[in-house]
């Protein structure tokens, strides 16, 4: 198996993986196939696809923010069941994110992610990929050390039309022992991460300003 990285939507390897995306998430959850032609491009962003003969199997994308010395992983897939690629894909991704940190003079702080919360919203469509069911994904994602931020989270929809999305938690994986982080760290890497989208709903800002009121954030179980 490859650990290949995409750079460009006229990679034939993106469009194997844009399918992908739209078999295994909500609607919602997927940005426009041309929309990606910039973020690709960018050197912050890291798109890799575990490939196996040929085929798309799996993908990653995440993205290293060196000012803060934080990580997000935008998405972890899991195309096929029984292959290893998770655990495939996550060391391969910390072992990149190592090196990036290194380069930067630094030990990572942790890594952001937004966990789906099926105790909150039942409703998923995930293609009947069994491995992306989101009470398995939460207990993973648990078990490799991320924790819930305490307040409530709603996103701007990668539609660009203005709604809120439910039913996910924002989460944060800190390499050393920690209770809570900064507000503003939160504040000013939500502000970056969304700053593609121009039409942000309400409540997101609404959400964004009650964290400038904050100190910190605790961070509690999954």
């Amino acid at each position: 198996m490859e650990f290949t990285r995409i750079t460009s939507i006229e990679d034939p390897l993106f469009a194997k993986m844009h399918t992908l995306l739209g078999e295994v998430f909500p609607p919602e959850e997927v940005l426009e196939f041309d929309l990606w032609k910039e973020p690709l491009e960018d050197p912050g962003i890291r798109v890799f696809v575990a490939v196996e003969e040929g085929e798309v199997v799996g993908a990653t994308e995440y993205r290293y923010y060196p000012h803060w010395n934080i990580a997000m992983t935008d998405f972890t897939i899991i195309g096929s069941s029984g292959k290893g690629i998770g655990r495939f894909l996550a060391k391969q991704r910390e072992e990149d994110l190592k090196r990036l940190a290194k380069e930067n003079g630094k030990e990572l702080f942790g890594m952001f992610a937004e966990i789906y919360d099926p105790y909150e919203r039942e409703d998923f469509d995930f293609g009947g990929i069994m491995a992306m069911n989101p009470y398995v994904r939460r207990e993973v994602l648990s078990h490799l050390g991320y924790q819930r931020l305490d307040f409530d989270y709603v996103h701007p929809s990668w539609k660009n039309d203005g709604e809120a999305v439910e039913g996910l938690d924002f989460c944060f994986m800190p390499l050393e022992e920690s209770n809570e982080i900064p507000a503003t760290l939160i504040v000013d890497f939500l502000t970056d991460y969304y700053s593609v989208l121009s039409n942000k709903p309400e409540r997101w800002i609404q959400m964004i300003e009650g964290l400038k009121n904050k100190d910190t954030v605790r961070l509690l179980p999954l």
